[in-house]
């Protein structure tokens, strides 16, 4: 069985809502958005983990609090059994060298002021990995090298500008595993590329990871694009999960009705494929004040009274869990 490299529990972030003098003297209490809501996984060595859902779903949060780029409102993240969540930015410090991200946006990521050669060696100076010049530079074309953009001379001293988007992102992969990390999280990152160079990025990615075994979560709303590369999942709906397990499972015998509702919205090749017909209504919720009980009640097609309750997260078998009182013990599914 593979070691827990991450795990997370009960992690909940909720932003409070700024307002006008005049609106705070009249507002009786205050109003948060909850984008994360009290979530627990874990996330094994060497595994992709994947993270779906529609926007705002609280996905790209998660990611951005496991790596402290934002304080957790509560909860406890671990990163190789040692706590993290209240450590000090010195004592966090050699975590931050072993779990890099990788963003959605390649136009925006990398700073426009620094050439490739800067961008990528700016964590090895940051993080004093390296602080000779000279061994600077030869792991700064080894990375370039490991993302396919060769010869490295022709890219070292170029600006972002100069570069197509699939190229930024390649340079901004090479930037994520040049200080060789154990723990990437990958934001949409295909998502703003053009489909004909997509696949072409996930595979050098993916490539990199067996490689130098490294842990990813995956962050997409992509379903069909999940089932392709995450070994587990995890479906999120406004700062729930709904439902999480091997993604042979989730995907292809999913269990709650929200998962079941994002498969069918996902094109087959295949015109005489059995599809799973679940139709949701309404809009999402607002995530200020979102439903009683279980999060997607006021659009399931199955809903119950009991649905005012919040569900437990049962394990249905194999690791396979879902947060709906359908599988409840006692209910007929």
């Amino acid at each position: 069985m593979k070691e827990t490299l991450i795990r997370v529990e009960n992690l909940t972030k909720w932003f409070e809502i700024r307002t006008g003098l005049l609106s705070s003297l009249f507002m009786r209490r205050k109003l948060f958005v909850k984008a994360v809501d009290g979530i627990s996984f874990e996330i094994k060595k060497g595994e992709i983990f994947g993270l779906a859902g529609e926007s705002g779903s609280g996905k790209t949060t998660t990611g951005r609090l496991i790596l402290r780029l934002i304080e957790p409102t509560r909860g406890k993240i671990f990163f190789q059994n040692k706590e993290i969540t209240r450590l000090n930015e010195k004592e966090f410090r050699p975590f931050r060298k072993k779990m890099q991200i990788i963003f959605q946006d390649p136009y925006e990521s990398l700073n426009p002021r620094m050439t490739i050669f800067d961008i990528i060696a700016e964590p090895l100076r940051v993080q004093k990995i390296i602080s000779d010049e000279k061994e600077i530079e030869n792991v700064v074309y080894k990375a370039l090298e490991d993302v396919e953009l060769v010869p490295p001379e022709e890219f070292v001293y170029r600006y972002p500008h100069e570069l197509s988007g699939g190229q930024r992102q390649r340079v901004a992969v090479a930037r994520a595993f040049v200080v060789n990390p154990e723990f990437i999280v990958a934001d949409e990152p295909v998502s703003m590329l053009d489909v004909s160079i997509r696949a072409e990025v996930l595979n050098l990615m993916f490539d990199l990871m067996k490689k130098y075994n490294v842990s990813f979560l995956y962050i997409t709303h992509d379903l069909a694009l999940a089932r392709h590369i995450c070994d587990r999942i995890a479906v999120m709906y406004l700062g729930k999960i709904m439902e999480m397990g091997n993604v042979e499972d989730v995907i292809y015998e999913p269990l709650h009705p929200y998962t079941k509702a994002l498969m069918d919205a996902v094109p087959s090749p295949n015109p005489d494929a059995k599809r799973i017909e679940v139709v949701i209504k309404g809009e999402i919720p607002s995530p200020i004040n979102p439903p009683e009980g279980c999060r997607f009640s006021s659009r399931c097609p199955q809903y119950m009274n009991i649905c005012k309750k919040e569900p437990p997260l049962i394990d249905a078998g194999r690791g396979h869990y879902v947060a709906c009182h359908l599988y409840s013990k006692g209910m007929v599914r």
